[in-house]
């Protein structure tokens, strides 16, 4: 278990839940601010400058400046994007999702910081955070089909490649403040991956199959009486939301353990 699985454990339960809809309010929120007050907007961005100066706000305002114009199209991307976090949200689990999108946002702030201090002047927005719930998705379910421009039907896993073609390309033709801006924007894609090793666990059919494995038991299992238990140390799914819980192969008899278990026990041979 790495150092996420143990985080989840003792935080997961003070996630927040439904991300992806607070990030669309952010976004209406912002929209709103550009359509009424404008002006406003130059008091939101995030200024490293100005932040040293007392305007501390700027280090989570920048949040509600627009990535673009409103209009059909964009509107259609951030339905888009929400539709790509909230699925991605409900695979992962609420507190992983939370960890990936307020660590982009930390590194955004982060790279902003470090482009003031040499010399340099950048504009952050949210653009490659979305950018990076477009390359997570198209990684966490490479096979799955969308209708591109609602005619061309083509899989994530290509858009994904095209995608990062065209980042790759914005930091060649860039200077170093661009390039500085894109790394730290998608600095939480690299980090969290490296982190998930067990990829195959966040699958969607690895998610399906847990899932009706749930189910199937609920149905069977008396009420008042854990479903599971480690053999090990005896901890149940009413110890924590977030355990794990599996069966080992090479043990002979019906021995179940815990993700703490399943891979340091002696296997029971009869």
């Amino acid at each position: 278990m790495n150092f996420l699985d143990k985080m989840e454990r003792k935080y997961g339960k003070d996630a927040i839940r439904n991300l992806p809809a607070m990030i669309g309010a952010l976004y209406a929120a912002g929209y709103l601010i550009y359509a009424l007050m404008p002006e406003l907007l130059m008091y939101l961005t995030l200024n490293p400058y100005l932040i040293l100066h007392g305007q501390v706000w700027r280090i989570v305002s920048w949040i509600l400046v627009p990535p673009s114009r409103l209009d059909l199209f964009t509107i259609i991307m951030l339905y888009f994007y929400f539709s790509l976090g909230r699925t991605l949200e409900y695979t992962w689990g609420a507190f992983r999702f939370n960890v990936y999108i307020i660590s982009g946002i930390f590194f955004t702030v982060v790279g902003a910081f470090i482009l003031y201090f040499m010399g340099g002047n950048g504009y952050f927005s949210t653009y490659y955070i979305n950018m990076s719930i477009f390359l997570a998705f198209a990684l966490t379910y490479p096979d799955m089909e969308v209708m591109l421009y609602f005619l061309i039907p083509i899989k994530m896993k290509w858009m994904g490649l095209v995608y990062g073609f065209f980042i790759v390309l914005s930091m060649v033709q860039g200077n170093w403040a661009d390039r500085i801006s894109i790394v730290m924007s998608l600095l939480n894609f690299v980090i969290f991956f490296l982190m998930s090793r067990n990829i195959r666990r966040f699958s969607p059919k690895e998610v399906h199959r847990r899932n009706e494995f749930k189910r199937n038991v609920q149905k069977v299992q008396p009420k008042g009486m854990a479903r599971h238990k480690c053999a090990i140390c005896g901890r149940t799914e009413e110890d924590g939301a977030h355990l794990e819980f599996r069966f080992c192969s090479k043990c002979e008899g019906n021995y179940e353990y815990c993700q703490d278990h399943l891979f340091t026990h002696q296997h029971v041979k009869k």
